[in-house]
């Protein structure tokens, strides 16, 4: 599994629905990306545009409902903009499709769409931005997790609709990693991916679709640096994407036991998957190298956790699991490097 916690810095966030930018703290497992406040003159227009104008009904911030779904700073998918926008490029059931979201003053989210998928995708919109997501269903048990939750009260949990695109990466995540796991991915999307519709930023790719997976060569995933295991459990996945995709429409715990039918899919990418599919609120990640001991040393100063001991710290947080782990990623507590950083391993110079 990808080790996935390293603090990175960055700028200010806009809420739509309150506020202005704040200082936010982007933690890999955390998911905040930071997104720019919009220039005070407004962001430049685009013809030929589907538009849709979406209201949320509480504080939203964009940079942390939106934030899981970028994997890396350079993923081809996923761009921000200084412009205050978020730009996201995605394959849906009626084809590629570009999104691009930015608060509109007062409180409300203007979203634009290029390509076949347009309409699915701002149909989509108040899903993907945690419409269907209910965070007063959470109550916090402990002072750090309130606290983060009062930082925070644009937190929402994505739900995309779609499965594979949070599977695939998901897969090349595990047991690696994350520097490997972002550049398999941005490599094997640039590569094989179409270029995204619409007046997308440079460079933004939408990924491949399953029939183009099934035929990357080995080689191509041996230069992207993703060993045979790997590989072979996306080729599986793809061959049986139409059922996989079916998952979206299933609930959380179903969904993943569909997914875990494949070989290579276990509970860790499972939950990774139908965390941002589904938005998830119970879907706690199992299995990871860091997670455990992130929420034992967080909220029992016991940095050396295993899964068992973070399910009972987290079991006052029954339904809402995978929210109240979030909140402690994004609370800051993490516990010191007391060893190097995991080796990378790049099997594309072997």
């Amino acid at each position: 599994m990808a080790g996935r916690f390293s603090p990175r810095p960055s700028g200010g966030s806009w809420h739509a629905g309150g506020g202005g930018p704040r200082p936010t703290r982007t933690a890999v497992r955390g998911e905040h990306t930071g997104v720019p406040r919009p220039a005070v003159s407004g962001a430049r227009q685009h013809g030929s545009a589907k538009t849709r104008r979406y209201t949320p009904s509480g504080p939203l911030d964009l940079g942390l409902v939106l934030g899981p779904l970028r994997r890396g700073p350079a993923d081809p998918t996923f761009r921000t903009t200084a412009d205050g926008s978020v730009w996201r490029a995605t394959r849906t059931p009626a084809g590629p499709g570009t999104l691009r979201v930015r608060a509109a003053e007062p409180g409300g989210v203007r979203a634009e769409a290029w390509g076949p998928g347009a309409d699915w995708l701002l149909d989509s919109l108040p899903a993907l931005l945690g419409a269907e997501d209910d965070p007063d269903a959470f109550t916090p048990r402990h002072r750090l997790v309130a606290l983060s939750q009062r930082r925070r009260p644009g937190l929402r949990l994505t739900r995309t609709g779609l499965v594979l695109e949070s599977l695939i990466p998901s897969v090349l995540e595990q047991k690696v990693t994350t520097d490997e796991a972002y550049r398999a991915w941005r490599l094997l999307v640039r590569r094989h991916g179409e270029p995204a519709p619409g007046p997308a930023p440079e460079r933004m790719r939408v990924m491949p679709d399953a029939r183009t997976w099934a035929l990357i060569p080995s080689w191509e995933w041996h230069r992207a640096g993703v060993d045979a295991k790997r590989s072979a459990t996306v080729l599986r996945a793809v061959r049986v994407a139409g059922r996989l995709e079916e998952a979206a429409a299933m609930d959380p715990e179903a969904a993943a036991a569909r997914l875990r039918l494949v070989p290579g899919i276990g509970p860790w990418t499972a939950a990774e998957t139908v965390q941002r599919s589904h938005g998830a609120p119970d879907a706690i990640t199992v299995g990871d190298l860091h997670l455990p001991g992130v929420v034992g040393y967080a909220l029992a100063g016991d940095r050396d956790a295993d899964d068992a001991a973070m399910l009972e710290l987290l079991a006052p947080y029954a339904g809402q699991r995978h929210r109240a782990a979030r909140l402690i990623l994004l609370s800051g507590r993490t516990p010191p490097r007391r060893h190097p950083k995991m080796p990378r391993t790049d099997i594309s110079v072997l």
